[in-house]
């Protein structure tokens, strides 16, 4: 069956709210779970547990002056995070969280749009994502901002090699480049992240390189005196690009939930959409458990480590697994 058009429209605004709403309080998580591993209470005064410090955030961000640099380039200045924020929420729209329902007489998709090609989709909507920060560094005027743009644009394009590498391998297994086909593959045989441990492996380290997070944080070096592409950026403006930070890292966690871990398969099958919830919390802390124990590399390391490990890694990876489908079949 196919979904009515205005379900996927309110489905759609429902799940972008979401979102934003999940983002909202990974902040609030990282913040809280950061300061309990060093020893500090996190904010505690917003709210009851400090809940209530997103929303102050945002008043905050809202209310601040709104400038930027008078020899910037106007439109492409503005247009810079839009983009960003854009193809971040995007992306998620071919993320299936169930297998579908029947409410009264109408059929509901688990996810908002059903795409061939989803896999290809969620990479192109990356890649045109990095132009958000590399546009916003260069569109700034500002030798600080246009170096920290040249910095990203370095390694998140480098990233994507092995990003797309390391996914190979399911989708050869999963005879699909359709994530409703992959997990559904999976829930007939066996999760991907048994056979394919060293796709995974490769998976996460491109993962938390392309959402900037710590150790390969260098794209915006938040910690430093100069902090990157944003370096000229302030108010709501600033807060697109860090909205899009966070949303990427929810976005990408949910992907590799769907390709190596069974998306919403759980012990009982109800609660598919609760079981893809909780996986999508385990990786979310994972990486900021990353973040509070593992020191930033270099650049000359970072660089190092991605050319002459992950991407001979993703290469070998899928080799053996084509090799293996071919013997299968």
């Amino acid at each position: 069956m196919r979904e009515v058009w205005w379900i996927s429209l309110i489905k759609a605004a429902v799940i972008v709210n979401l979102i934003m709403v999940a983002f909202a309080y990974t902040t609030w998580l990282e913040r809280k779970l950061l300061g309990r591993m060093q020893n500090r209470y996190g904010p505690n005064r917003a709210g009851p547990f400090g809940l209530l410090q997103p929303f102050a955030d945002l008043i905050k961000l809202v209310r601040k002056e709104s400038f930027f640099p008078s020899a910037a380039h106007e439109s492409l200045y503005i247009a810079a995070p839009i983009a960003s924020m854009f193809t971040a929420l995007a992306a998620f729209a071919v993320i299936p969280f169930g297998a579908g329902w029947k409410i009264w007489h109408y059929h509901v998709d688990g996810e908002i749009a059903n795409v061939s090609i989803a896999l290809i989709l969620i990479f192109a909507l990356g890649s045109i994502g990095v132009y958000g920060a590399i546009v916003g560094g260069w569109a700034s005027q500002s030798k600080f901002a246009l170096l920290g743009s040249m910095r990203t644009c370095a390694q998140l394009v480098s990233y994507e090699v092995s990003l797309a590498l390391s996914v190979l391998g399911v989708v050869l297994m999963g005879q699909s480049l359709n994530l409703v086909d992959i997990v559904n593959k999976q829930g007939a045989t066996i999760w991907f992240f048994i056979p394919q441990f060293a796709g995974l492996l490769v998976f996460l380290f491109a993962m938390i390189a392309e959402t900037s997070r710590p150790p390969f944080d260098l794209p915006e070096a938040d910690t430093e005196l100069v902090a990157g592409y944003h370096t000229e950026y302030g108010g709501m403006r600033w807060g697109l690009f860090q909205t899009a930070e966070y949303i990427n890292l929810i976005t990408l966690s949910a992907l590799a939930v769907t390709l190596f871990f069974g998306g919403w398969h759980g012990p009982y099958a109800p609660l598919g959409p609760v079981w893809f919830l909780l996986k999508v919390f385990v990786f979310v802390s994972a990486f900021i458990w990353i973040r509070a124990s593992v020191p930033r590399l270099r650049y000359d390391q970072l660089m190092r480590f991605g050319w002459k490990v992950l991407l001979p890694v993703a290469t070998i990876n899928a080799v053996i697994t084509a090799l293996l489908v071919v013997w299968v079949s």
